[in-house]
């Protein structure tokens, strides 16, 4: 396991584990954990034997958001709360979105505010039962960032995320899962396991097509048809041309379990 003050990577078989660790702060955001995660997300990014992430906090909470206590205004002045989403947050949302590989979050307890938005901006989300999600910030008169105004519509539709944005009320995760918000609430001790069994079965699969099949799903968000079957097209073509499709295609035939390398 390598370790820094506030992020945990562990280092698995074809997977690693990132942690936010700064349990004493329910895990919430300040500049030196945002550079920290940034950094674990490139270096696993860079690695070719890292074929899947799991996401998760240490202690008692996922993450609580911001640290409101790492906010330093100047005296008098407004503070200028766009300058921390344009250098931190949304750099981390983009970069969590854009990973071409499979990232699964594994929410141990509260996720609250941007620590809620940052969790459903990973693939697959996973919840211990005692979890809740909340979006904090009408709380502090504040809107929903981190992504949270463009996955909550298109999570549970338009009626619920504006009553959760507007009311910030938590949401248990059996709640979560029952609205399409999560993939899956699981029992508090079976948490980890599940995250680890994802992973290590991603570990195992075409990571190339994975990554394509990420990215045509963001793009339907936004696509017509007519654009999104010129895209299916496209990135079909790249996938085909791959060795895991190869092996995928000699692995039916022959009736064995494909062995997948996950290179392009």
């Amino acid at each position: 396991m390598v370790e820094t003050d506030l992020i945990l990577t562990d280092r698995r078989e074809g997977y690693r584990v990132i942690t936010l660790n700064r349990p004493d702060r329910l895990n919430s955001f300040n500049e030196a954990m945002h550079a920290a995660l940034m950094a674990a997300l490139l270096d696993a990014e860079e690695d070719n034997d890292c074929r899947a992430l799991i996401l998760t906090g240490a202690g008692r909470g996922f993450c609580a958001g911001q640290d409101l206590s790492d906010r330093v205004f100047a005296p008098g002045q407004p503070p200028d709360l766009s300058s921390t989403l344009e250098r931190l947050y949304n750099p981390l949302v983009r970069k969590l979105r854009d990973l071409q590989m499979p990232v699964v979050c594994a929410v141990n307890g509260v996720a609250a505010g941007a620590g809620a938005n940052i969790a459903l901006a990973c693939d697959i989300v996973l919840a211990a039962r005692s979890a809740k999600f909340i979006q904090t910030f009408a709380k502090l008169g504040l809107v929903p960032d981190s992504g949270g105004t463009w996955f909550l519509p298109r999570l549970v539709g338009t009626a619920r995320a504006r009553a959760l944005a507007l009311l910030a009320e938590p949401v248990a995760a059996e709640q979560a899962e029952a609205w399409g918000m999560i993939w899956k609430a699981v029992d508090d001790t079976g948490l980890m396991d599940e995250a680890h069994r994802l992973a290590a079965h991603f570990a195992t699969q075409p990571t190339v097509g994975l990554g394509l099949i990420k990215q045509a799903l963001d793009a339907s968000q936004t696509n017509d048809l007519v654009r999104q079957l010129d895209l299916e097209r496209d990135l079909q073509g790249r996938a085909g041309r791959t060795p895991d499709y190869m092996e995928g295609v000699m692995a039916f035939f022959e009736k064995r379990t494909p062995r997948f390398t996950g290179r392009a």
